[in-house]
Formats: structure tokens, sequence, C-alpha cells
């Protein structure tokens, strides 16, 4: 029987710790592989031309490389939910914290391009386990008067990383006198780019042994004394303890440990929550939203604009898209996570067909005629701010929330690997698609956009408020 038909523990959903600041320290610890998942994922903009410089390689190469990362987060994401379940969600942590130190030093001084790849590879390995296990993780430590909140912790600490790792990438290409290949101490400005994340990746290490284990881990152990501090930590004093821990008990005693089985259904593969959680990953990444991060220095160059200044925009981006996600943080438990979904699809569809409009525009002298230039560049800043402030947050949220504890790790795991697929997708073809027609691609991307919301009022549930042992 699965738990979602036990009522919610006294107090539960009202519950409010005693001491926020550390409820949120703890949040915000969890969620530095959320900053190295951003950091990672966008630090390579600052790379593409050069590595494309010093390799001699063409669109398809160059995408393959960028892309492939993308594998390993897949991998990663797909294996993190049950390595989580046997050795716990700190010790997951801790892996992807060593992985990602690996990776930054081995991608800023690699051999040859299919080293660069390999490197490339398990540093996505690391991104696929924060990316499930960061949202997994803040949903089951965090109240849930505050798990909206929370948990929109780990798409700020995304976001904070795309716009620290390109004001790094700024910062060494000023060094470097605008050159991404021009030489500092030694080694070229891009393989600077890419092991400066040597540093965050050790203080994630290091934050892992200052936070709690999630109480669902530790009770599902056997360590209830341990798992009842955490939970005083995090839900107060005055909560029923011993209550909680019935509650979370009784569901996992109920229910087995998830594996991909549980997860399958007798028509359509997949149950339907597990299709609607892959639905959700589908469609935040197929509005094209890494383009803006993996490619948009190459873009804005490739339609006149200088390497200083494309970088520059590159960096602006990413602060929208941080004021966006504050936005969302802001609304998220308080306008729901349905609404905000719906009002982002409608503005990154309108965003994106300008955008198709302004790229439609012949180049004259290389550059985009002045109008169209203008509409593009402000088209780009408000897609990112819809995105930011709608599917950014709430597709994370909506997955660390939607599944019932039977299969929550597992479908996680799956819902974020699709995620990951589309993220590869989009990635790998858009170099080839802008080769194609520019503006043909962002009408792809809006297409997208406007079928997102379709999808969200006929198949997406409100989550708000919800304890996770009522989710079903």
């Amino acid at each position: 029987m699965s738990s979602t038909s036990q009522p919610p523990a006294p107090g539960a959903r009202e519950a409010h710790p005693d001491h926020l600041g550390h409820v949120i320290f703890i949040t915000a610890s969890a969620a530095m592989g959320g900053f190295l998942f951003g950091y990672d994922s966008s630090v390579i903009n600052g790379a593409v031309e050069a590595i494309r410089s010093r390799y001699g390689i063409g669109s398809g190469e160059l995408a393959q490389v960028i892309a492939i990362a993308l594998i390993g987060c897949a991998i990663g994401a797909a294996t993190a939910g049950r390595i989580a379940d046997r050795i716990g969600r700190i010790a997951c942590m801790r892996i992807a914290s060593v992985l990602f130190t690996v990776s930054a030093i081995g991608s800023a001084l690699p051999f040859a391009l299919w080293d660069l790849a390999m490197w490339r590879i398990v540093g996505g390995f690391a991104i696929g386990m924060a990316s499930v296990i960061g949202p997994a993780y803040i949903a089951e430590v965090s109240p849930p008067a505050y798990r909206g909140r929370l948990a929109s912790f780990q798409q700020a600490a995304i976001v904070i990383g795309i716009a620290v790792s390109q004001l790094v990438n700024f910062g060494i290409l000023q060094i470097a006198d605008g050159d991404q290949r021009g030489e500092i101490a030694g080694l070229e400005a891009w393989q600077w780019m890419l092991g400066v994340m040597v540093v965050p990746a050790v203080l994630y290490g290091v934050l892992s042994f200052a936070i709690p284990e999630s109480p669902r881990y530790l009770i599902s152990v056997g360590k209830v004394g341990r798992a009842k501090k955490v939970l005083a930590e995090v839900e107060g004093e005055h909560a029923d303890l011993d209550a909680r821990v019935a509650e979370i008990d009784l569901a996992m005693r109920r229910e087995h440990k998830s594996t991909f089985k549980d997860l399958l259904g007798s028509k359509f593969g997949f149950i339907p929550i597990v299709w609607v959680g892959i639905g959700l990953s589908l469609f935040q990444q197929l509005v094209g939203i890494n383009v803006a991060f993996y490619y948009s220095s190459t873009l804005w160059q490739s339609v006149g604009i200088d390497p200083s200044s494309s970088f520059f925009y590159s960096f602006t981006t990413s602060i929208v898209n941080i004021i966006g996600t504050v936005i969302a943080m802001v609304l998220v438990d308080r306008v729901g996570r349905r609404p905000l979904a719906l009002i982002g699809s409608a503005g990154m569809a309108i965003a994106l067909a300008f955008e198709a409009w302004a790229f439609s525009a012949d180049l004259v002298d290389g550059k985009l005629p002045s109008t169209e230039g203008t509409v593009a560049l402000i088209a780009a800043h408000v897609f990112v701010l819809f995105f930011a402030l709608s599917w950014g947050v709430v597709v994370w949220v909506f997955l660390g929330e939607m599944f019932p504890n039977r299969i929550r790790a597992a479908a996680l795991g799956v819902a974020a690997s699709a995620q990951w697929i589309a993220n590869w997708a989009i990635t790998v073809t858009f170099p080839t698609l802008s080769d194609w027609n520019l503006s043909a691609t962002y009408v792809i991307y809006a297409s997208f956009a406007v079928l997102s919301i379709p999808f969200v009022l006929l198949f997406v549930k409100e989550t708000k408020g919800k304890a996770l042992e009522e989710m079903g």
C-alpha cells in the first residue's frame, strides 16, 4: 500500500524551524552542487572558439566536444538515485566533489581533443549526480512550509554558478588582452577558464562535512536517534518528532527501495507520474535555454559583435538569469508552481519569436542591421528572464516534490536523465542548425515553448503546500 493514503503528521505542514538560518545554511551547502552544475555547464562558453582554433575542428566536431559532457550527465543522473539510497546523500555529494575536482584539472591540462572530451564526460557525471542529489536532499530536509523557497536554492545556485563562470571568463579574457588563446603563466586563457572550477569543487566537498544526512535516509538505515535530531533542527523542537519519524518509517516499511521496475506501468512503459516528470524535463530543455549558456559568445560573434562585447553580453544575460530566479524564489510558494510555469511559457514563446524575426534579417558587412540587432539582444535577455522566473525553478521544485516516496529517487533519476538527453540533443544540434538557418532554429524553440502550455494545463498538478508523504 502506498504511503500517500496516510495523513501528514500533526503540524508537519505548518512546522517552522527554531533556527531558520541553520536550515538555510544546510540548504545552501547542498545547493553548492547546483553552483558547480551551473559553473561547469556554462564555463565552456568562453572556450568554444579557442578549442575550435587550437584543434582545427569544424562545427560538427566542436558540437560533439561541447555536448559530450551531457552523456556523462545522463549517466550520473540515472545512477545517482540508486547510489544515494545505498550509501546516503552526503556520500554522493563527496563523490561528486572529487569528480568535479579531477575533471577541472584534466580539462585545463588536456593532451589532445579526445583527452579533453574524456574529462568533460567525468565532469558531466558529477553534474548529473548533483542534479539529482541536490533537489532530493533539499526536499527531504526542508520543512513543508518553506520547501518551495528552499528547493529553489538549487536553481539559484545554478544561475549564480553560470554568472560567476561568465564573470571569471570575462576577467581572464581581459588579462589575456581579449585573446581566448592568449598565454597566462604558461597556459592559454581558455585553460584557466576551465581550471578555476577546482576552487568551488573543493569547497563543495568541505561543506558536505558540515551538514547532516537526510532524515529519511537515516531512518531507512535504522539511525532513528540521529534522524530525530535532524528533524528537530529543520522542523523545530515543537514539532511532534515521534509522529514524524513514525510517519516516515511506516511509509518506508510499506514500500520497498525504489528501482527502475517500480516506474513501469502496463500500457505506456512508465507509470503516468513518471511521464509527467519526463515531460517537464524535456520541455525545460527543448526551448533552447542552454544555447544561451553554451554558445552565446559564439552566437553574438557570428552576427558581428566583437569578442569582448560578446563575453559581456553573456555575463549580462547571466545577471538577468539571477534576477529571474530571485523573482521565482519569492513567488513559488505564494503563487504556486503551475501559474509560474504558464506565465514563463507564454513569455518565452513571445521572446523566442522576436529572436527568430531578428535573426531572419540579412547581415550587412557581417552584422545584423541596427534594429534587428537591438531586438535580438533585448529578446534574448527577456527569454532568459521568463525562463528563470518560471521553468528554471519550478521544474526542479516539481521533480523534488511530485513523486510518491516509494519511487522518488528512481523517478527523479529517470526524469533528470531525460533532461540531460534533451540538453544533449539541443547542444549537439545547435551549431549545425544555426549554420542551416538561425531564424528557423529559434522558431523550433518557440514552438516547444508554446506546446509546454497545454502540457502543464492537462497533465501537471500543483504541489504547493503538500507534505512529501501526500504525493501520489
